[in-house]
């Protein structure tokens, strides 16, 4: 007898635009499979029907509750303003549904728990949208590292050299803002755009919930002309003793895939989160160099819905990094890099784009050494932009 297919999983999508045309792609290849079905879109501006090709005709609204409920959306999917991510989140699930709700979950401790309160009442399921955590990489690496394989870890470090031009800080009102007429956005490189590296290094020393941070420092600079950090280097405390460091930043002379590095005594493994590519380095050993599948988190909600499979990200694993997140917040207004010695401008394909003088060098040497760029003799990191404390 011939099994009976599931019928296609009912989805909206609230936040089309920017990242959300990922979510789209992403929509349209599941539509494909027939594993999903685009019910609604809820943005500000209406997509058209060219945007919505392969995906049929969904209503579309600027109200998620009232579209939820319309539609019988299983899932919801929030790619919205950093600000907005706990109330749409939550509107969603009063509405029956369950959510993927994009990076960074919320802009401060206290909505995140409003999150995860209102979550756990609600009776939804929520994943946030960490993709790299999806990534098979990160339980071999686990395996790894409880196998001996590297030794004794001694930290763990991740490094990002990213490249984004003037006009990327002012794409949406709340591009680069540490608030927005007086809602916390916490839009830093850090929290935002290389979050995933600071998600990554916390998840591969399992010590990814709000009790497993002992401590945190922070040096945050930006040469923009923005609010919010561009340039920042975090090093963690885990209680169970690892040092986990992130240097990260926008102003890159070249733009370089991020990547985490798991530090032993015997040996180091690097993980090029984005392409799921790890390499295996250790004594009396030649380098190996591993590539792994991904689990997709759309995917994994839908079978968490259907058939009850484990949630890959759900909100109570993303505390650890909800606590970097409220030191960003909490922490003093980052340091504004001085141009000609710290910094300089140049051309890019849209706008220009400000370069910080030897950034490349000092990433990579902070992943080298678990180093705070005050630490590794950059001029113009000799002030540290302040430090924070658990």
């Amino acid at each position: 007898m011939t099994p009976i297919r599931p019928l296609p999983t009912p989805v909206v999508l609230a936040g089309a635009h920017g990242h959300g045309r990922w979510h789209l792609e992403n929509l349209r290849r599941l539509t494909g499979a027939g594993l999903v079905r685009l019910v609604g879109v809820c943005d500000t501006a209406p997509l058209t029907g060219r945007e919505l090709a392969g995906l049929g005709r969904p209503e579309q609204s600027t109200d998620l509750g009232e579209l939820t409920a319309r539609t019988g959306a299983a899932i919801a999917i929030v790619c919205t303003p950093i600000h907005t991510h706990t109330d749409l989140a939550l509107t969603a699930a009063a509405h029956g549904a369950h959510v993927l709700l994009e990076k960074p979950p919320a802009p401060s401790y206290a909505e995140y728990e409003r999150l995860v309160t209102g979550i756990a009442a609600s009776g939804r399921a929520c994943q946030i949208g960490f993709q790299s955590l999806g990534s098979h990489a990160v339980a071999g690496i686990r395996e790894l590292i409880a196998d001996g394989a590297v030794g004794a870890v001694r930290g763990i470090s991740a490094a990002g050299n990213w490249v984004r031009e003037e006009h990327y800080f002012t794409r949406a009102a709340w591009s680069g803002h540490r608030t927005l007429n007086g809602t916390d956005v916490v839009d830093g490189v850090l929290t935002n755009p290389l979050a995933h590296a600071v998600a990554t290094a916390l998840h591969l020393d399992g010590s990814d919930r709000a009790d497993d941070i002992d401590s945190i420092e922070l040096e945050l600079f930006r040469a923009n002309a923005i609010e919010s950090d561009d340039t920042s280097a975090v090093r963690l405390r885990t209680a169970r003793g690892t040092t986990i460091t992130v240097a990260a930043t926008l102003c890159a002379e070249q733009s370089a895939e991020p990547y985490v590095i798991v530090h032993g005594d015997k040996g180091r493994v690097t993980f090029w989160y984005k392409q799921d590519l790890v390499l295996l380095q250790r004594a009396e050993h030649g380098p190996e160099e591993r590539t792994y599948r991904r689990t997709d988190l759309l995917e994994n909600l839908v079978a968490h819905v259907r058939d009850g499979d484990r949630l890959l990200v759900p909100p109570d694993t993303t505390g650890a990094f909800m606590k970097v997140v409220e030191a960003v917040r909490t922490a003093p207004d980052p340091v504004p890099l001085p141009e000609g010695s710290a910094w300089h401008t140049v051309a890019g394909e849209r706008s220009g784009r400000r370069v910080v003088r030897g950034i490349d060098g000092m990433v990579a040497a902070s992943a080298e050494t678990l180093s705070l760029f005050s630490e590794l003799g950059a001029p113009w990191a000799a002030t540290p932009a302040g430090v924070r404390a658990r």
